[in-house]
């Protein structure tokens, strides 16, 4: 089950569950569409993955199965990584 972190690893904004503007690779990496477009150009910057647009999970299964609130942030930012 997708853990559904609350903000983007570069900028650090909000991105709550029901948010269409969250991107993720296969690792659940997050990021806002914003950073994930203009400054990684669609790479995960930790793993080189694909980053792609997070599902949203229904509300009702998000009382059953709540986001996570662990935060992940580089204050120091984040940019596309060389391969």
């Amino acid at each position: 089950m997708l853990a559904l972190r609350p903000g983007c690893e570069c900028c650090d904004k909000d991105l709550p569950a029901d948010s269409r503007d969250a991107m993720i690779c296969t690792f659940e990496c997050t990021f806002c569409r914003d950073c994930a477009e203009d400054t990684l150009g669609g790479i995960c910057p930790n793993c080189s993955g694909e980053l792609v647009r997070r599902p949203v999970r229904p509300a009702a299964a998000l009382a059953r199965f709540p986001a996570s609130t662990e935060r992940v942030w580089k204050p120091e930012g984040c940019g596309r990584r060389s391969a």
